[in-house]
């Protein structure tokens, strides 16, 4: 690895850096669609916003001799996605897109389902079910990221890091309660 030389010479560089200033992270070395990845960023947005809302709502309708614990695990959830939903409305500007939060279409731009659930149990549920299709649809954008989009993929594999673990909680909760 160390034989191979390094593919750009120092003065090309710094001329192509100086060229389209305006574009701020996006240098000509950026490879991937930007319009297609800035649209599919939007859709992971809007899955997020719609969790945020699914758990918090979650958070305060649990009720039941297990709501304390399952509550808070609803409400770390629910700061987790908007932790999520704020990372990627940043690299949406970064890219120099627009994050939408528009509520109209939030829930036909988002992958995930709003569903309110009637027990404990129903919420822990659909709670599960929705981190499952975050971490497909997730997967999916990551590979289609790829190498031309390295920092997005990474963010994203970081947010599907996450995902996969909230489903395995959610997985260990319905356990729990099953007993």
């Amino acid at each position: 690895m160390a034989d191979k030389p390094f593919l750009t010479d120092i003065k090309t560089l710094r001329e192509r850096a100086r060229r389209h200033i305006e574009k701020g992270a996006v240098t000509e070395g950026y490879s991937a669609d930007r319009e297609t990845v800035i649209k599919l960023l939007n859709e992971a947005l809007a899955t997020e916003i719609v969790c945020v809302l699914r758990y918090k709502r979650h958070y305060f309708m649990a009720s039941g001799i297990h709501a304390e614990g399952v509550a808070a695990e609803f409400l770390q959830h629910a700061n987790d996605e908007q932790g999520h939903a704020d990372q990627i409305a940043a690299r949406i500007v970064q890219l120099g897109g627009e994050p939408n939060f528009n509520p109209d279409g939030l829930l036909t731009r988002s992958h995930a389902e709003y569903v309110e659930g009637e027990t404990l149990i129903d919420m822990i549920k659909e709670d599960l079910v929705a981190e499952r299709i975050a971490i497909d649809s997730y997967r999916d954008m990551i590979n289609y990221f790829g190498n031309d989009d390295p920092t997005t993929r990474r963010l994203m594999e970081s947010i599907l890091a996450v995902e996969e673990e909230h489903a395995d909680d959610l997985v260990n909760l319905l356990s729990e309660l099953g007993k």
